[in-house]
């Protein structure tokens, strides 16, 4: 690192506010076309550029550049416009997996039988009647096999919240499929 980046990122992390300024306003155009070329996306670039900008300031007391200024701004810009490529990657296949459990599940409901077919039917507007989370929380531990922890995680709630909302899904459907269940004799 030369010399002026390193007095750039010295009173940058002094919390030089003009200093900052500067360095976005002449490095801004410059980041977002970078992130252009690997996004094809000019408004994504622009936020991911706005983004590591509002990263940057908000921890600028902790980061250290080893190589030059430039270089450092272009390559975590780089690396955050894969990152969100990646991100979105997950969240397609993420959706083409829905779908296909979906189609598939629909096709089995098509071929079976006319009660089998009622208690889906049945299945189905329970889970709409449910509270959002509720539903979604069932969705994921019965049709996906999640386990309580897993869907935790992924809902950013805790595993006390899922084991109530669980709770209540299954008390919901005690009482809508009751009319299934018969007791043997």
């Amino acid at each position: 690192m030369n010399l002026t980046d390193y007095f750039v990122q010295k009173k940058i992390q002094g919390g030089d506010i003009r200093e900052y300024e500067r360095l976005f306003k002449k490095h801004y155009g410059p980041l977002c076309q970078s992130a252009f070329k690997i996004l094809r996306d000019m408004d994504m670039a622009e936020d991911i550029v706005q983004e590591f900008f509002y990263q940057f300031w908000k921890n600028r007391e902790s980061f250290t550049i080893r190589v030059s200024l430039n270089a450092y701004l272009f390559q975590s810009v780089r690396n955050n416009s894969l990152h969100y490529l990646e991100h979105l990657e997950v969240r397609r296949q993420y959706a083409a997996m829905l779908m296909d459990e979906t189609g598939s599940r629909q096709q089995l409901i098509e071929q079976e039988g006319p009660e089998i077919k009622e208690i889906n039917q049945l299945v189905e507007s329970t889970l709409k009647g449910l509270p959002e989370r509720c539903s979604t929380i069932f969705r994921m531990n019965r049709f996906e096999g999640k386990k309580y922890r897993e869907i935790a995680e992924i809902l950013s709630i805790s595993v006390k919240t899922v084991e109530a909302d669980m709770g209540k899904a299954l008390q919901v459907f005690r009482e809508t499929l009751r009319e299934f269940h018969q007791p043997s004799s």
